[in-house]
């Protein structure tokens, strides 16, 4: 029997991570999610276990790991050979990107794909699909999907143009504080002792969640954003000297998405600014004294004082 993803709800101390991936479950349209920072991190077992956590026998979740070193006929698909000598027709090869179609599309080290590669699939991530020429087949593949990407900024960075096209983006790190990285072990050990008995023993939690997404997603078309927050948004985007309306945007998208998790109509000043640090991480041209870099952080992250989600909360774990 094939050991079973570790599960989502199971996950602790990556809660900025987590919640910018559930978001760009809930919105796919937000253009996915860059991830950076630390090896060891649990950045892959994250991701995976979101697939998994979206995966069920009514309406599977594809989960799609492309190599970077992966061909363009690997990627895009091609002519199968085998069927066009044995019954002299021609049929499409699926590729990787028709594979993720519907799912996640996750690619380790990110930074390192081929730049041909890569502009390929965000078009593709963004118009929906993509036209598969090849041997005179010409073909359209369906390929709407989560693009989530890793990457060591030690180990080369992207271009500009490129980076600018994820919606989201995350740095995570290795928890600091003793009791996270205690219970991080604890529950790793228990997994690795009796990986089934593990799982179930978060069976409810990722049910809930499952459906906390899935009804979010429903919600979605319906929350509304009062105008007056429009320019608070520009205001903020301005103020992080951030080129183009991309931005701008996806931090209102990316807090209606926020507030539907969240089993609401109606999007609010502290949604938008609970967004605004994933959007804006990799957008964001301002530069801040050194002693206000801390106090603005406290500002962003999760309180329960201030109303604002709590992955760990919601989680119940």
């Amino acid at each position: 029997m094939r050991k079973p993803y570790y599960p989502f709800t199971a996950i602790c101390g990556q809660d900025e991570f987590k919640l910018a991936l559930l978001l760009a479950v809930i919105d796919p349209s937000l253009g996915g999610v860059l991830v950076m920072g630390d090896k060891g991190a649990g950045k892959t077992t994250t991701v995976r276990a979101l697939a998994s956590l979206l995966h069920n026998s009514v309406q599977p979740f594809p989960f799609v790991n492309l190599p970077v070193g992966a061909s363009e006929d690997r990627v895009l698909g091609s002519v199968d050979l085998e069927i066009l000598i044995n019954e002299k027709r021609e049929e499409v090869r699926q590729g990787l990107l028709a594979a993720a179609h519907e799912g996640i599309l996750y690619i380790d080290e990110v930074n390192l794909l081929n730049d041909y590669i890569m502009d390929m699939l965000l078009d593709a991530a963004a118009s929906g699909g993509y036209h598969l020429e090849r041997d005179g087949l010409s073909a359209w593949q369906d390929s709407r999907f989560i693009l989530i990407g890793t990457m060591n900024p030690e180990e080369g960075s992207l271009r500009p143009q490129l980076l600018d096209r994820f919606g989201l983006c995350v740095t995570v790190s290795t928890p600091a504080a003793t009791d996270v990285r205690a219970n991080i072990i604890r529950r790793r050990l228990a997994y690795d002792t009796a990986p089934q008995e593990f799982v179930h023993a978060y069976a409810e939690t990722e049910r809930e969640m499952n459906r906390a997404v899935n009804l979010a997603r429903t919600l979605l078309t319906q929350v509304v954003t009062d105008d007056s927050l429009y320019t608070a948004v520009a205001d903020l985007c301005l103020e992080h000297r951030a080129e183009g309306m991309r931005a701008d945007i996806l931090i209102v998208k990316a807090a209606r998405a926020y507030a539907a998790f969240n089993n609401r109509l109606t999007v609010t000043v502290n949604d938008i600014h609970h967004v605004a640090p994933l959007v804006l991480a990799h957008r964001s041209r301002k530069t801040a004294p050194p002693e206000n870099r801390q106090q603005r952080q406290r500002e962003h992250s999760p309180s329960p004082d201030r109303g604002e989600y709590h992955t760990e909360s919601r989680m119940k774990i």
